[in-house]
């Protein structure tokens, strides 16, 4: 009978498209790269979600974010993208978390519940606390490096963290993994050399910050505020997709 995932089912089979149906993925940062993940798992038929983001869509995402429009500014990004999601199969089941995950409030998600973790956060203490508890429960997990300062979308590839290179994000995680003594972890990264950001104080967020108020993190407490393109994250975040779909499925 045809349906809306008819069209996956002829490439992947029945078999597998039962397998995401089944499937929770918690997706950890909801922003140009998470945002893109959720959105090609929705259209791939996994069926559950748990999706983590404390951020509210701001009017600098809107170059980059797919849940971020004129209408959605100011909104929660885990509630914008749990109506896009359920909007596209309302059979899903979406459970939202409206933090930002760190070591001191990690017991609080139930990692034992997920089939696949997606790190697209990128503050370094939160993505290494996501990857231990993935790895101390044998949970898939993948992690997206650095997407910002980048301009060609066809340098991403996946690999293993400590197979990457030009990436200063990586090179931070594979010092502090290896301390760790993690020594295998899924990566989408890009062996682009980042571009350094124009200095126009007159567009910088740290000088004319419009984060909605009362937002509780905001892009201003980096050190750092890197620059983005529609295309790059998107491309990132529909490359991990791809490797969750993979994995979950068990198709080569």
């Amino acid at each position: 009978m045809l349906d809306q995932f008819s069209r996956t089912t002829l490439l992947l089979g029945q078999e597998a498209i039962e397998k995401l149906k089944k499937s929770r993925v918690a997706v950890f940062g909801i922003g140009g790269v998470g945002g893109y993940v959720c959105e090609a798992l929705v259209r791939s038929g996994v069926g559950a979600f748990d999706l983590v983001d404390d951020d509210k869509v701001c009017l600098t995402n809107l170059n980059r974010q797919i849940i971020a429009t004129r209408q959605t500014v100011g909104k929660y990004k885990a509630d914008v993208m749990k109506e896009r999601i359920l909007s596209i199969n309302p059979n899903a089941d979406v459970r939202i978390h409206q933090c930002f995950f760190l070591p001191e409030n990690a017991d609080e998600f139930p990692f034992e519940e997920y089939d696949y973790v997606v790190d697209a956060v990128d503050t370094v203490t939160a993505k290494l606390e996501i990857i231990m508890r993935a790895k101390a429960l044998d949970i898939p997990v993948i992690s997206a490096m650095g997407a910002g300062n980048k301009l060609d979308a066809s340098r991403f590839q996946v690999a293993d963290i400590y197979k990457t290179s030009m990436d200063p994000l990586a090179k931070v995680m594979r010092r502090e993994l290896k301390k760790r003594n993690i020594k295998h972890l899924k990566v989408v990264y890009s062996d682009e050399k980042p571009t350094r950001p124009k200095e126009d104080m007159g567009i910088s967020c740290r000088t004319n910050c419009i984060c909605p108020p009362g937002a509780a993190h905001k892009c201003t407490e980096r050190r750092d505020i890197p620059g983005s393109t529609a295309f790059v994250p998107a491309v990132a975040g529909l490359i991990i997709a791809g490797e969750v779909v993979k994995d979950l499925s068990g198709i080569e």
